[in-house]
């Protein structure tokens, strides 16, 4: 009787010594929450975040990922200033932000050229080429965004000057649609699969994507919170690691990204699929800073007012998490 109960006592520690090894790996490999905000929730080249939450990726880095959207540069900067977020995915322009004391740093450039970006007016709408802009009122999402920069290039570019493009920050779909309809505005200045599926609906019309009036250029960056980076770095590079492996998952597998993304977006397929094909080479494969397009980033600052010096590449982004190396699919 004593040796049954000795094994039964024995059976029940070697029980118990399981699950408190089971307890503690279950807690040292616990994902780490962490706050990721998109700059709008409308468009495609923010996906990926949504792509390597479904497919598991971010998760397979330890990350448990709380996703929000806000309404432009100017409100994503302020969620970052208040520490309501950790993450930011926002564009190149958003770094002038910084410059002026945001507590946080751009971490990777995610985006190329303007790839992604359109001017878009009415269905009915008299404007059928760029040179019907001028005069025209745009609107755009937020004062210093890469949409108001954009219409200043265009500007720019046909050598307009009072009397070209005037740009009107009012935020995202919802207000441009209203003000479109009520003819406040003349066009919008947005994503260009929001052009094609409102084109495919008849509402809006696509006049010209920006690449004409931008060649090189850093589109979109991710950013980080100072705190974030100083006291938890390893979850900088688990994100990094993990966006970027998304991009490469999304390079070679098309059907899974659209038919994720389509459904983020609420948008056919078919509109997603096109946008794809257009875009998918100008997304960044490991967060790399090209000196050159860094360059007119900070000259756009200085044409869009926002700074009245050069910044130095220090006070915009941190290269310490750059390159990253991407694991194969």
């Amino acid at each position: 009787m004593r040796r049954f109960f000795g094994a039964r006592l024995t059976s029940g520690l070697s029980g118990l010594a399981v699950l408190l090894l089971a307890a503690s790996l279950t807690s040292a490999n616990a994902a780490e929450k962490l706050r990721v905000a998109k700059v709008v929730p409308f468009a495609w080249s923010f996906t990926p975040l949504d792509i390597g939450m479904q497919t598991g990726i971010f998760a397979k880095h330890g990350l448990d990922i709380e996703e929000s959207a806000s309404a432009g540069d100017a409100k994503l900067q302020q969620l970052l200033t208040s520490g309501s977020i950790d993450i930011g995915i926002g564009s190149g322009p958003g770094m002038a932000f910084i410059v002026k004391g945001v507590p946080a740093k751009a971490v990777a450039a995610m985006f190329g050229a303007p790839q992604n970006m359109a001017v878009m007016v009415g269905y009915d709408s008299a404007i059928k080429t760029v040179a019907d802009l001028k005069g025209k009122k745009l609107g755009c999402t937020t004062v210093g965004s890469l949409t108001d920069w954009i219409g200043a290039r265009i500007n720019q570019k046909e050598g307009w000057n009072a009397d070209g493009i005037t740009m009107v920050p009012i935020g995202g779909m919802p207000p441009a649609r209203a003000a479109i309809k009520t003819h406040q505005i003349d066009g919008y200045i947005g994503a260009l699969e929001t052009g094609y599926a409102l084109e495919e609906a008849k509402e809006w019309r696509v006049i010209t994507g920006a690449t004409p009036f931008v060649d090189q250029f850093i589109t979109h960056v991710i950013f980080a919170t100072n705190d974030l980076i100083e006291k938890h770095p390893n979850q900088v590079k688990a994100f990094l690691a993990g966006w970027f492996e998304t991009i490469a998952y999304m390079k070679t597998h098309k059907a899974q990204s659209v038919a994720i993304s389509a459904k983020v977006l609420s948008l056919s397929e078919a509109v997603i699929g096109r946008v794809y094909d257009e875009q998918i080479g100008a997304f960044n494969t490991d967060g790399t800073f090209d000196p050159k397009a860094v360059a007119v980033l900070k000259k756009s600052y200085i044409e869009m007012g926002l700074l009245k010096d050069m910044p130095d590449d220090k006070e915009m982004f941190t290269t310490q998490f750059v390159p990253v190396k991407v694991s194969q699919q």
